[in-house]
């Protein structure tokens, strides 16, 4: 069994101390972000926990399974719930990723919704409000990027969005640079109940290393590649084998759903996969703090969206 991400140094969980500070009660909860795809989510998490613990890329859907970071404030312990982006489903495995977003909504203690603020109120988001109206949630709004829009844009935004009166409180960020960040960690922890903590200060995150190592390579194949083919793209973890000297060997596999996409995640002479597999490495090797080797291989497997053990690794429901 491979151990739940150990802790890369959060500074939030350092500071804390073993029993939070002097005379402050313990406090415990589970926090859910929700959102529009590509609004930020998994980098706000990463934001708030201080160290990555969800993958990120400029592409929209990046996330597809539902990731816990924990992030320590004072004597609260933040159980942050980074769900995939809320759409209108095409396919089985949209249609799981939205469901695992919305039961990682249903079994938190607070929600927050982000909203891209460049985007301002798209179908996506519009569809979320309705869905937490139906569902008598209320939410505190996080409007994100707000370094991209100008202040009177913002403000119009930020009213538009509580008008809906499901907003308790609303915060503007930007999860990227920071600004903002540390008042909404210490809102958050502010509005927990009191509570044992359910993870050890210095874990940052639920996700098996097999499953952050899978996620970390498909985090390149979004990075590195365009068009269809992240999208038609999933990762497996094979084998995960750990030598005496420290390091671990690492073998995983790229499904795609045609020849011709296998041509393109191999490359020219194999550049772009050696190019997939080093990015990947770096970042893993970097989290665990010791040598890795990964081996990637490139499988066409057309019915890979059909496959229920690739849901169970992503730790999805394949019969939603």
């Amino acid at each position: 069994m491979v151990e739940p991400m150990p802790s890369a140094g959060n500074p939030a969980a350092e500071s804390a101390g073993e029993g939070g500070p002097a005379g402050e009660a313990k406090r415990c909860g589970f926090v859910a972000i929700l959102g529009a795809p590509n609004a930020g989510k998994s980098t706000l998490v990463n934001a708030l926990v201080g160290a990555k613990v969800s993958i990120v890329s400029p592409k929209v859907q990046t996330t597809r399974t539902r990731v816990l970071g924990i992030a320590m404030a004072g004597a609260a312990q933040l159980i942050l719930v980074d769900t995939p982006g809320i759409f209108a489903p095409r396919r089985r495995l949209d249609r799981a990723m939205i469901a695992s977003a919305w039961q990682g909504a249903k079994d938190a203690d607070l929600l927050c919704l982000i909203v891209d603020a460049a985007r301002g109120l798209d179908d996506d988001t519009r569809r979320i409000v309705s869905a937490l109206k139906q569902a008598g949630r209320k939410a505190i709004l996080v409007l994100n990027k707000i370094d991209r829009v100008k202040k009177p844009s913002l403000l119009a935004l930020a009213d538009e969005l509580n008008r809906e009166a499901v907003f308790t409180d609303s915060f503007m960020i930007s999860a990227l640079s920071g600004d903002g960040v540390g008042d909404l960690r210490a809102y958050l922890a502010a509005r927990l109940q009191p509570g044992p903590w359910l993870f050890p200060e210095d874990q940052l995150s639920d996700l098996p290393m097999r499953l952050l190592a899978a996620e970390l390579v498909r985090e390149q194949v979004f990075i590195q590649l365009r068009q269809e083919i992240p999208y038609a793209s999933a990762v497996d973890l094979e084998s995960w084998e750990e030598f005496d000297d420290g390091s671990a060997k690492v073998s995983a596999s790229i499904y795609v759903e045609r020849e011709s996409q296998r041509g393109i995640v191999l490359g020219k002479g194999g550049a772009r996969i050696k190019a997939i597999g080093s990015a990947a490495r770096h970042e893993l090797a970097e989290l665990l703090g010791r040598p890795v080797h990964l081996m990637l291989h490139v499988k066409v497997a057309p019915d890979w969206q059909e496959r229920p053990e690739l849901y169970r690794a992503l730790r999805l429901d394949f019969d939603v």
